[in-house]
């Protein structure tokens, strides 16, 4: 099972992509849905309050600890 070793940022600071442990580079949007359907190791993924599929609580804050990789 692949895990996350990296993002990419935009210029706002908001990250935009994952790089998995496979070399793969994957929009947000799909690492949420591969964490989703249990693809993903290390992340879960969830439904807010307003419907919307969102990594789980804190998880947020523990990208900030990931590269940078271009």
């Amino acid at each position: 099972m692949e895990t996350i070793v990296g993002l990419h940022r935009n210029h706002f600071g908001e990250i935009i992509s994952f790089v998995t442990s496979g070399g793969r580079v994957i929009s947000y949007r799909k690492a949420l849905m591969e964490a989703e359907s249990g693809l993903l190791d290390g992340v879960q993924a969830q439904v807010d309050s307003e419907g919307n599929l969102t990594f789980g609580p804190g998880l947020e804050q523990s990208f900030d600890d990931y590269p940078n990789l271009f």
